[in-house]
């Protein structure tokens, strides 16, 4: 049986890669991709030659025997995801699930640790994150009101991702709770472009926060870390 990497990549930042995940890279039989376009930039960048298979969400059950045949066969893969660590707010962790109830626990799964959005925005936040709740991207529509209210009943500093097409409606959905519950000096830190050319980081309440934003350029995707004052 071969061995299933999962390796993490850069959020941005080509230059995060670490060595030990570029080895992986070059060394493995085949490579598992989200997206195999955005994977082939980073191994271009630095000269992998490692054949690539798209594999995401919706693949269908003939490429999991596919993989797990090849597994079976000795072959070494690795898992990548566009950005970050495979597994967080991804469908990876669906695929390894399936192949370890399909190999009957007898596939070595080797994580590869690296670039996360999650701590680097958690690194710089100036919370306490000794405890803290991730709970990756908002409902689009039902239960949205529910999700935020479970934030802002937190009693640990919260976070959650968002896409730059939702992010002011979000901060506003929010500042409608903390208004309506009195909760007037919960703080946020929202990250944007975390570790690329044009990474901004803001600061403050939720409302100095949105003002903030409506005065930016609204461009990549953002990770939103909330501190709330839970007055009572």
């Amino acid at each position: 049986m071969g061995i299933l990497y999962i390796v993490a990549t850069p959020i941005g930042n080509l230059e995060d890669a670490s060595k030990r995940a570029l080895r992986i890279l070059s060394e493995v039989d085949l490579i598992l991709c989200e997206d195999t376009r955005v994977t082939q930039k980073i191994l271009n960048f630095y000269n992998i030659k490692t054949p690539t298979l798209s594999y995401h969400q919706h693949s269908k059950l003939k490429k999991i025997d596919y993989i797990l045949g090849l597994l079976k066969q000795g072959k070494n893969l690795a898992l990548v995801s566009d950005a970050g660590t495979p597994g967080i707010s991804d469908p990876g962790n669906k695929l390894i699930d399936q192949l370890v109830n399909c190999s009957i626990g007898q596939l070595k799964i080797v994580p590869i640790p690296g670039s996360s959005a999650l701590t680097a925005a958690a690194s710089i936040s100036g919370f306490p994150m000794d405890k803290f709740l991730f709970l990756g991207f908002p409902p689009q529509k039902k239960k949205r009101k529910k999700f935020f209210e479970k934030i802002l009943q937190s009693e640990y500093p919260v976070i959650f991702y968002e896409s730059p097409y939702r992010i002011i409606k979000t901060l506003k959905e929010l500042l409608t709770l903390t208004t309506n519950n009195q909760q007037l000096t919960t703080k946020v830190v929202v990250c944007r472009e975390l570790t690329k050319k044009f990474e901004t980081i803001y600061r403050g309440t939720i409302r100095e926060v949105i003002e903030k934003l409506e005065k930016d350029k609204i461009k990549g995707e953002f990770v939103i870390i909330v501190e709330a004052d839970k007055r009572r």
